[in-house]
């Protein structure tokens, strides 16, 4: 243990007499303490080392130098508000405006990904004049009160769906309405759309915009087809409503193929208005909204102020800055897409042994595994992903998992991860997986003979 720290109970205690009971533990009834982290590794108070396999936040990695530098140098100069001129925050919108389609071009700097839906969400009603929002079903935007309400993965358990939110499937060719065996997904799914606005303009209501996850990450690591959000926009713009993509999870270069995730789509599909956080600092508060000169202007054109006490501070600017730096100079887009290659490939070999994983997907380093209890249904395989997680953690692997049924495993690893360590990750899913089965087997053959 380090000297002068407590004691991992003394700081559960505490915790659990200070903090709020809602605000949940990784492994709950056998919480990790964490005291550093290096690259995609983490560790305890007694140093043992644990892979990373879901911190999608430490982009670049867990304490990069030259993140730490930048952010150290900054604040020995100056960190105050942007209504006073300073180059790092000029220079921040310039450099983030050169990796976005150009129509893209106007910023708002911001705290965290929360706070830059919430300015979506008032980007597009000033714009729109209008109020209702279609959402994915089991999407997560947020914990402010106005994006719990367009987060059904929230909202269900709480007051319910709003009158003017309203939920369309989610186009999973896995398990959801519309599989892989349809003959034309991506239009059947983009017509949940359309119906779902037709209905709603039936009522007299209005459609502000459609918001999505470029990729669900809460709703089970999903990959859009792609061309449906093409459709839906087309279907969206028709309606009065903006498009909104939300990058918070998957943006900076994590889908290997482009920066952006909402680019997986094709060349042709550009949103009106595209949200950023975690990734964007590496830990560090930041978030921010890019839009089009026309959605902006109408803002303005309220005569109302906007202002962000701490949003594009020189501090952040500079850390932003140094991750667009390490992300170009460590070539870590290049990087994600073939580290994720080699990941997706060691996984869909172990889906042809276990006939558990019953689907693999992802683009570079944001990938699902599907875990099922059988191949017919594709019921989810919850409480073995349950185990299978809390296993790899005596293993000294970090993982989780997401979707309705809690049974997709998620990676997201900080950029990093590498070739060793993704062998490494999937020989010990291999390990714990075929001990499941052998256990599964052992226990038939006790129920065969008993009977």
């Amino acid at each position: 243990m380090w000297q002068g720290q407590r004691s991992r109970q003394e700081t559960l205690a505490l915790r659990q007499q200070l903090i709020g009971s809602s605000c949940k533990l990784f492994f709950s009834n056998d919480p990790v303490k964490i005291v550093k982290a290096k690259g995609q590794y983490m560790y305890d108070e007694n140093g043992r080392r644990y892979l990373d396999c879901i911190n999608n936040v430490a982009h670049v990695g867990h304490c990069h130098p030259d993140i730490v530098k930048a952010a150290h140098e900054q604040n020995q100069l100056l960190n105050t508000n942007s209504r006073y001129l300073h180059d790092n925050l000029v220079d921040y919108a310039e450099r983030l405006s050169k990796t976005l389609p150009e129509k893209l071009c106007i910023f708002y700097f911001l705290n965290s990904g929360s706070e830059a839906n919430d300015l979506a969400l008032r980007l597009a009603r000033q714009y729109t004049k209008c109020e209702d929002v279609i959402v994915l079903d089991h999407a997560y935007h947020g914990h402010l009160t106005s994006l719990i309400d367009i987060s059904p993965y929230k909202f269900r358990n709480l007051e319910g769906q709003k009158e003017w939110v309203h939920v369309a499937p989610v186009p999973d060719t896995y398990r959801g309405v519309y599989r892989e065996d349809h003959e034309d997904s991506v239009t059947a799914y983009a017509n949940e759309v359309k119906i779902i606005i037709e209905q709603a303009q039936e009522k007299g209501r209005k459609i502000a915009a459609f918001f999505v996850e470029s990729l669900p990450s809460v709703g089970g690591q999903i990959i859009p087809p792609p061309g449906y959000f093409q459709k839906v926009a087309e279907h969206v713009h028709k309606a009065g409503g903006v498009f909104i993509a939300d990058e918070i999870q998957v943006g900076f270069g994590r889908v290997g193929r482009h920066f952006w995730a909402f680019q997986l789509q094709g060349e042709d599909f550009i949103p009106d208005i595209v949200t950023m956080g975690k990734p964007i600092g590496n830990g560090h508060p930041i978030a921010c909204v890019a839009t089009t000169k026309e959605i902006a202007e109408a803002f303005a054109a309220t005569g109302v102020e906007y202002f962000n006490t701490f949003g594009g501070n020189p501090v952040s600017c500079a850390i932003g800055l140094a991750v667009l730096d390490v992300i170009e100079k460590e070539h870590l887009q290049a990087h994600a897409m073939e580290i994720g290659n080699f990941l997706m490939k060691l996984l869909k070999e172990q889906k042809t042994k276990h006939p558990i994983i019953g689907d693999v997907r992802g683009s570079g380093l944001f990938i699902g595994v599907d875990l099922i209890k059988d191949q017919a249904e594709r019921t989810p395989a919850t409480e073995e992903a349950e185990y299978l997680i809390t296993r790899l953690k005596e293993e000294y692997i970090l993982l989780s998992t997401d979707g309705p049924g809690r049974n997709v495993l998620k990676f997201k690893p900080p950029m990093c991860f590498n070739m060793e360590d993704a062998k490494f990750v999937v020989d010990t899913i291999d390990k714990v997986l075929t001990e499941m089965e052998k256990e599964c087997l052992n226990q038939q053959k006790t129920s065969t003979c008993s009977t």
